[in-house]
């Protein structure tokens, strides 16, 4: 084996390098004698490249500063040095710095390498091409300018046109009647602060019946999207706690002390996200709570663009007002949940039927979970909790939440769907998280209180903009519902930490009638004790200005359903009236 040897490393005491040879009695091998230490050529890499220590007069040199020569270049030229010997001096006398002066260039230095008025000219190619660096930095500058530009658009946009956002805001879901007594009022800026773990809930029944999801949505795309169908036949139903005869027989044997549906909960879980107007009455009997909606409440109805900083128009007949997208917003919803569905005679049945059909009517499938939670050692919660669907995943049926996100205009939220949904579904979901973080956080909500081990997502939009009768799905995306919460910073903890707070402030009152109001200005709900025939059908009130209601004809206030059926223009106040009539 072919050794190394590692010969003596002689110690400088005097300084850097190696020491003198001639007062060190060390010989350099192949190295001539008297000749000093300098590179022969400047492309070693040994040697000084500048020596900051001296201070040439170079004033009387041909290139002085005079001619372009800088006194700081003095420290860059060994020619007279005598340690760089003849060699030295000869390749220095040689050597110039590049003249960078204006007066050497052709073209006007102040003029950009590139703007967009740059053409290829095959005459001057070469002097003219612009450097593949130069194209970046000034198209980043184009592209921030842009940015800033848009940005400067919407904030002029806002400032100048603050009162369209306002008077679709500011408006109370119910009419604050004056011998209403207003007992507290609660900031959103204290539920953030709360929590609450609750243990693993369990079921007192379900109801109802499922058909399967239908896994070829998961593969639509824009580009080989489906017209959204229509079911005139089959009923919807948006009961309220105290109407359930389920809910009613599990107070009479005193299962719980508190009841409520999953879309009365999530509404409270979620208030601090919510800027529209809610309300939901608080009934206290005896010893337990029962929290209700009124009928044509707006929790019946999907918000659009809730948390958007655009704008929506207020006029009335406008197919873009904010009551208007919510009615559409529904209708969609309750189509999607249909239509993903696979129709045929293998549909899953539970213990009961459907609680709210009459017999032989046609009704949406649908699953009602009973489901009771333990908030203290002597209190109970009892939700009535949604399913839309069901899945085999490992031979095992696991549940499904199906919902619809609804495109109307790509000029409101900035996003094409048609264009970014393929290529950039981060950035679409990214918009709807900022535009409709509170619906989005009540279905994540309500697919966790149902125990969904997937939340299906429909991309809906309109064929056209102008066109709010027909729809098209571009898109469907599964999510479980844990995952998704924590994406869009839904604590658990904190849900419960609201219910539970509301639950025991309520249960301090005395018996009676009452209601919580999301306040339409300000971030906070305020209690009121009300009559106890308060929402009745005699008891004359206006949920929703006159402006924007669409008011139900007198036969049919009472009824139970609502049907998503659209035929064109003219159906468009019968779905109003249908969906808002659901009881």
């Amino acid at each position: 084996m072919v050794g190394f040897e590692i010969g003596a490393v002689p110690f400088n005491p005097d300084g850097w390098g190696p020491p003198d040879s001639a007062t060190a009695g060390l010989s350099v091998p192949n190295h001539p004698s008297n000749v000093p230490f300098a590179p022969f050529s400047r492309s070693e890499k040994l040697g000084r490249i500048a020596d900051w220590t001296r201070n040439m007069n170079n004033s009387g040199r041909p290139g002085s500063k005079q001619g372009g020569y800088h006194g700081a270049d003095s420290a860059f030229d060994f020619s007279g040095d005598d340690s760089f010997a003849t060699l030295a001096a000869d390749e220095d006398s040689s050597f110039r710095l590049v003249d960078t002066s204006a007066k050497s260039h052709h073209h006007n230095p102040n003029r950009p390498k590139f703007n967009p008025r740059w053409r290829f000219n095959p005459h001057h190619a070469r002097s003219q091409l612009p450097q593949r660096r130069d194209e970046e930095q000034e198209a980043k500058k184009r592209d921030a300018e842009k940015e800033r530009a848009r940005r400067d658009r919407l904030y002029n946009a806002n400032r100048s046109q603050p009162q369209r956002r306002e008077s679709s805001v500011f408006k109370s879901s119910v009419d604050i009647q004056p011998e209403w007594n207003m007992l507290d009022q609660i900031p959103f800026s204290s539920f953030s602060k709360l929590s609450f773990s609750v243990p693993e809930p369990e079921d007192l029944l379900i109801c109802g019946g499922l058909e399967f999801y239908d896994r070829s949505y998961d593969r639509i795309t824009p580009k080989n999207c489906r017209p959204l169908e229509r079911f005139k036949s089959r009923n919807f139903f948006k009961v309220t706690t105290t109407d359930d005869p389920v809910i009613r027989r599990l107070a009479n044997e005193d299962k719980a002390t508190v009841f409520a549906t999953d879309s009365i909960l999530s509404t409270l879980m979620c208030a601090a996200r919510s800027v529209y107007s809610w309300d939901i009455v608080v009934q206290r009997v005896g010893n337990k709570l029962f929290l209700d909606k009124r009928d044509g409440s707006q929790l019946d109805l999907l918000a659009v663009h809730e948390t958007s900083q655009e704008p929506l128009p207020d006029t009335k007949d406008d197919i873009n007002s904010m009551h208007s997208l919510s009615v559409e917003a529904a209708y969609i919803n309750q189509n999607f949940s249909q239509q993903a569905l696979i129709r045929d005679a293998n549909k899953v049945t539970f213990e009961e039927p459907n609680p709210f059909a009459n017999e032989g009517e046609e009704v949406a499938p649908v699953a009602y979970r009973y489901r009771r939670w333990k908030m203290a050692d002597d209190m109970y919660l009892v939700s009535r909790c949604e399913v839309q669907g069901v899945v085999d995943i490992n031979n095992q049926r696991s549940f499904v939440t199906l919902n619809a996100l609804n495109e109307f205009d790509p000029k409101y939220s900035g996003v094409d769907w048609r264009q970014k949904l393929e290529t950039q579904r981060g950035a679409v979901l990214a918009t709807e998280l900022k535009n409709n973080a509170n619906k989005l956080a009540k279905w994540t909500t309500q697919a966790l209180l149902a125990g969904a081990d997937m939340m299906k997502l429909g991309y809906v939009s309109r064929v056209h903009p102008r066109d709010h009768f027909n729809h098209v799905i571009l898109a469907v995306v599964g999510y479980k519902p844990k995952d998704f919460a924590t994406q869009i910073n839904l604590n658990t903890s904190n849900m419960w930490g609201i219910v539970k707070s509301i639950v025991d402030l309520c249960m301090k009152l005395k018996e009676g009638k009452y209601v919580l109001v999301k306040d339409p200005s300000k971030p906070q709900v305020r209690i009121y004790d009300v009559p106890q025939d308060a929402f009745d059908n005699d008891y004359v009130e206006e949920p929703l200005p006159e402006d924007e209601q669409v008011q139900p004809p007198a036969e049919d206030a009472d009824g139970t359903e609502a049907s998503a059926a659209v035929d064109g223009a003219a159906e468009d106040k019968e779905v109003a009236k249908e969906v808002l009539a659901a009881a």
